[in-house]
């Protein structure tokens, strides 16, 4: 028997974001701060526009986000369901389909002005160590450690797993 879908009848966007690893595999996150929720560094993507595919989408995502030209798009890996009504109320949540980017060590630095990435509520942009993503801080997924060692050490996952919140 299959279990129930939590998003019927939401208004679910559909959006795509990148785990985007250095050689020494650290992991690029971007900082949001929401009204409500607070602060949370999370994997960098975003919503796709009408016609748009994954890739395109993330492409046009990773430049606009962090500077990130051309990046060469990796394998569907992770899969996360986040509901949360947004702010601007057109949607319930989002559901998110997570590649693995890999690239060199680069500086971060977005092709918006950072007067649009705080209208889209991102405000920081940095390299984070494995180490360092025990720190208590608000990662998402809430799993991101534990996927991105599992990741690092066990390899690319044969299906995209579900991450969680």
């Amino acid at each position: 028997m299959t279990a129930p879908d939590p998003t019927a009848g939401l208004r679910i966007r559909d959006a795509v974001r990148a785990l985007v690893l250095d050689p020494d595999h650290r992991v690029l996150l971007v900082r949001f701060e929401f009204p409500v929720t607070g602060e949370r560094w999370a994997l960098p993507g975003g919503g796709l526009e009408p016609g748009e595919s994954d890739h395109d989408a993330l492409h046009r995502e990773l430049a606009e986000e962090v500077g990130l030209v051309d990046a060469e798009i990796g394998p569907h890996i992770w899969d996360r369901v986040h509901i949360i009504p947004f702010i601007d109320g057109r949607y319930d949540g989002q559901r998110e389909r997570i590649y693995l980017v890999r690239t060199p060590t680069f500086e971060p630095r977005p092709h918006l002005s950072w007067h649009d990435l705080n209208a889209e509520y991102v405000f920081d942009v940095r390299w984070w160590r494995l180490d360092e993503l025990h720190a208590g801080l608000p990662f998402v997924p809430q799993s991101l450690h534990a996927q991105l060692h599992a990741l690092v050490h066990d390899g690319v996952p044969a299906t995209p797993i579900d991450v969680g919140t």
